[in-house]
């Protein structure tokens, strides 16, 4: 930044892209300068179309200088925004990411589900009397509360998957 403010004073600097676009002389405290650099005349091209160049000067002037860049950016990411979608912008663009969490958390809950059915399954019929050992089928004692303890450690296992539900 402080080389070009002295480069600007020199005159040997070309100027903002904000100023280049609005046709003027960069002064040396130009409001639009550190933010709009002449390398990037795309970015307040997008913003003077959406916000203007008055209301965007009115807008940096109000923010404490630390707070003018990221400001800067979210104007950029805004017009950007409206150019592609003039009547939702931003709105739009989080609406849809929002509809995607949604549609993604429900294929994830239900992927979870088949697991916690198929283990359930797989645990049934590991246990069953058709495929019970011989040794327990002579007169081995079964444990029916120890199956029990084990299928609903299966349901456990099935639930402890990481989940995005809140």
């Amino acid at each position: 930044m402080m080389k070009e403010s002295s480069s600007r004073k020199q005159g040997a600097a070309s100027p903002c892209a904000a100023c280049k676009l609005l046709r003027r002389r960069c002064a040396e405290d130009c409001m639009f300068a550190p933010y709009f650099p002449a390398e990037e005349p795309h970015k307040f091209a997008t913003v003077h179309k959406v916000f203007g160049a008055s209301n965007v000067n009115k807008m940096l002037q109000e923010l404490p200088e630390d707070q003018r860049g990221d400001a800067v950016s979210s104007m950029v990411y805004e017009a950007n925004a409206r150019v592609r979608d003039p009547v939702y912008g931003c709105v739009g663009a989080i609406s849809s990411l929002q509809q995607q969490i949604e549609m993604l958390q429900t294929q994830l809950a239900l992927a979870q589900a088949e697991v916690v059915h198929m283990r359930m399954r797989q645990f049934s019929m590991n246990n069953s009397p058709d495929n019970a050992s011989p040794s327990s089928s002579r007169g081995g004692q079964s444990h029916p509360a120890r199956s029990l303890f084990d299928m609903d450690m299966v349901v456990e296992q099935g639930n402890m998957e990481d989940s995005f539900w809140p």
